[in-house]
């Protein structure tokens, strides 16, 4: 018995020397991008539906994250238009319905995590994104009293890079990624 209650004690040393593990919250994860427009304005979406964890390991300063966005929970504010970007022309859902984030580099400055060097896979094709972290805080949740840690994630990367060239260059190459993310501590 002493040998089962040690061995379960150093599996628990163990995760906590390996870090904390956060699940990121669908409500208050949600992708927004901003593309240019025939070059008169500035047109935005975003995705409905995201799921994924985040590992930090505070003494390392280290960490990593896996990132689900539902390709066909895009939103752009009209049904039509919704259609129009889940269609072969856009994100082509049907073929593709998930957009992935892997990232297992995280850089530090002092104790906070200020970006991200992952894989970004879309349309079936992978390519390397770098990610800024800002405004990154952690503490107590004040309404569930659970902790979390929060930031808002920013990239541009160009869309024909993932095969996504339709209508260029009227809907510009160039889009400027956002996300507020919200993560709570397993």
């Amino acid at each position: 018995m002493k040998v089962v209650a040690g061995f379960a004690f150093l599996l628990l040393a163990a995760g906590s020397a390996w870090g904390d593990t956060y699940t990121i919250d669908p409500n208050h994860t949600l992708p927004v991008f901003e593309v240019g427009h025939l070059g008169f304005s500035t047109q935005r979406g975003r995705f409905e539906q995201t799921a994924g964890t985040i590992h930090l390991d505070w003494e390392k300063r280290t960490g990593s994250v896996t990132w689900t966005i539902q390709a066909d929970s895009i939103d752009m504010g009209q049904a039509k238009w919704n259609e129009h970007l889940k269609s072969p022309d856009f994100f082509n859902v049907a073929s593709f319905p998930t957009i992935t984030y892997r990232a297992e580099r995280l850089q530090f400055q002092g104790d906070t995590p200020v970006s991200a060097e992952g894989e970004l896979t879309l349309l079936g094709v992978a390519r390397p994104v770098k990610v800024s972290i800002l405004r990154f805080t952690c503490g107590t949740h004040p309404i569930n009293h659970k902790e979390l840690c929060a930031a808002d994630i920013e990239a541009t990367l160009k869309r024909s890079e993932f095969g996504m060239s339709k209508y260029l260059p009227g809907v510009s190459d160039a889009v400027r990624v956002l996300v507020p993310v919200e993560a709570y501590k397993d």
